[in-house]
């Protein structure tokens, strides 16, 4: 399987008797998957059929849906609304006796709210019942673009990850053959505070002396982090060849990286190796925000 973005768009159009439909479909970064519909009045029935199907083929994102439909086939007519009319006109001459004023104009009279009816064209179940069939499957058609898209976009996504796991190789490496991780180096790092030590008190015990110094050494040692942070790169670039939707699990693994990282950082205490180290975090950050994207 290839990995998936969230992000997608996709259009399809469709025709059927009268009818005339347009699907657009955008998907969004979100935790889990959501598909938001906005349908035309009288075709909530597809509601369910678009989350099933979208369920089926997604797990995550947020999808929103829009149908659009139109009649291709009749006009819309007006309709006078003769008890309204009538009862306006009527309350119109009561008013007149009262006051002084203009009798009202046919436009006026037109422009009052609920004279005028506009009349839809009467509908055929059966039209309407093949029109959202052919609609269903225009969804279909939408929703395997929208899949195909994520997937593209996926596959530009895995070969960015894949670089961003070769750079955090290559960090690790230098971190690896720093000059500062060599014995010698850390010798005489130890030597410099103990001397330190020594020369702010006469009364410092050696044996206590040893065993802080053996203390200090295995808190700047940074081998386990090295290997769990090899051990990381190799669980990424399994699950970006395996595929499918493993976004959550890679955010899971990018908040490793990063814990690793941290605390190379903190016991480092040699200037080559704390900029490697904050070259690496900045790498582990570009990754993070790079699966956020995925599905």
């Amino acid at each position: 399987m290839a990995l998936s973005s969230m992000t997608g768009f996709a259009r399809s159009h469709g025709a059927s008797g009268p009818y005339a439909f347009e699907w657009e479909l955008k998907s969004v970064n979100a935790k889990g998957f959501d598909l938001r519909l906005r349908l035309p009045q009288g075709w909530d029935e597809l509601e369910a059929f678009a989350k099933k199907r979208a369920g089926e083929v997604l797990s995550r994102g947020t999808v929103y849906a829009n149908l659009n439909v139109k009649r291709t086939d009749a006009v819309s007519t007006i309709r006078i609304n003769e008890d309204v009319l009538a009862s306006i006109v009527k309350a119109a001459g009561t008013l007149a006796g009262k006051i002084d004023a203009v009798a009202p104009s046919i436009d006026g009279l037109l422009g009052i709210k609920g004279v005028i009816e506009v009349v839809e064209p009467e509908s055929n179940e059966a039209e309407d019942a093949a029109a959202k069939q052919a609609a269903a499957a225009a969804f279909e058609q939408a929703l395997a673009h929208l899949v195909e898209m994520r997937r593209r976009e996926g596959v530009t996504l895995g070969q960015i990850l894949i670089q961003r796991m070769d750079e955090i190789e290559r960090l690790a490496r230098r971190a690896e053959a720093a000059p500062g991780r060599k014995p010698d180096a850390i010798k005489a790092r130890l030597a410099e505070q103990i001397a330190a030590l020594l020369e702010a008190s006469d009364r410092f015990d050696s044996d206590r002396l040893s065993q802080e110094a053996i203390l200090i050494a295995a808190k700047a040692d940074i081998r386990e982090e090295l290997d769990r942070i090899a051990s990381h790169v190799a669980q990424a670039r399994e699950m970006i060849g395996k595929g499918g939707p493993v976004g959550r699990r890679l955010d899971f693994l990018a908040q490793e990286f990063n814990r690793e990282v941290n605390t190379c950082c903190s016991k480092s205490n040699d200037l080559e190796l704390t900029n490697t180290g904050l070259e690496m975090k900045n790498v582990v950050e570009q990754f993070r925000e790079q699966v956020q994207n995925l599905e």
